[in-house]
């Protein structure tokens, strides 16, 4: 493991890196993933989260909502793996709505699925800073036009923002390193990025507590183990 971690460090320092980040990389400051046994759908229904379930049942989706992303996930605080990212300062793709790269000091995030720290209006699309006093009454409403409000990250059937897929994609083709951190290689379209960025030339450096959908197909480096206590060694 030692001559993987000093390996890998050499190459970050002479390639451009760039991390790419899931739900792994936020479990030690207590942010649950939302599959397997103890995810959070083992204890919600998806359903909250489907966008054409919300704009039927806004109030219904709201009452959970409020209570995963805003009661329970409001105190939650970076922990070393966020830490070291911010300190190798290269761009962050993440696949989290958490905003706890941005917390930790990294400068350069490209949401790939959107920030539960903003809300957005779904009549106009003003965006606001997702404070309690707008979700004392549930729905939700607009300050400025009274329109229903949804929290800004990806529901079950939206979109993905074209420019964090586009800027994703970009940095994936551009990048000499891509650092895949706590990510399982699931979800779709946000797993084709390392694959994107293998196919033009970087290389792979993985760091996971099991191994993933990456770590036979494409990781050049798998460094297995917990984000918050191998990132740190990366730190060149």
């Amino acid at each position: 493991m030692f001559d993987k971690i000093e390996y890998a460090k050499k190459l970050i320092k002479q390639k451009k890196s760039v991390a790419f980040s899931g739900a792994g990389i936020s479990a030690a400051s207590g942010v649950p993933t939302f599959r397997g046994i103890d995810g959070l759908w083992s204890k919600y229904n998806p359903e909250i989260l489907d966008i054409s379930f919300f704009l039927k049942n806004p109030a219904i989706s709201w009452q959970y909502i409020k209570e995963i992303f805003y009661n329970y996930l409001k105190n939650t605080k970076p922990n070393p793996a966020h830490y070291a990212i911010a300190a190798l300062k290269c761009p962050v793709i993440t696949q989290n709505i958490d905003n706890l790269h941005q917390d930790a000091g990294s400068n350069y995030v490209v949401e790939f699925h959107g920030n539960a720290k903003r809300l957005i209006c779904l009549s106009y699309g003003s965006r606001f800073n997702a404070e309690e006093k707008l979700l004392e009454k549930l729905p939700p409403r607009c300050p400025k036009c009274s329109g229903l409000l949804k929290p800004d990250f990806v529901f079950f059937k939206d979109p993905i923002p074209k420019n964090a897929l586009d800027s994703s994609i970009q940095l994936a083709r551009e990048c000499g390193i891509m650092l895949v951190v706590g990510t399982t290689g699931n979800i779709m379209p946000a797993s084709q990025i390392p694959y994107i960025a293998k196919e033009n030339g970087a290389l792979i450096i993985e760091v996971n507590v099991n191994e993933s959908n990456y770590t036979e197909s494409i990781a050049d480096i798998f460094l297995q183990g917990k984000a918050e206590e191998v990132l740190p060694l990366l730190i060149v």
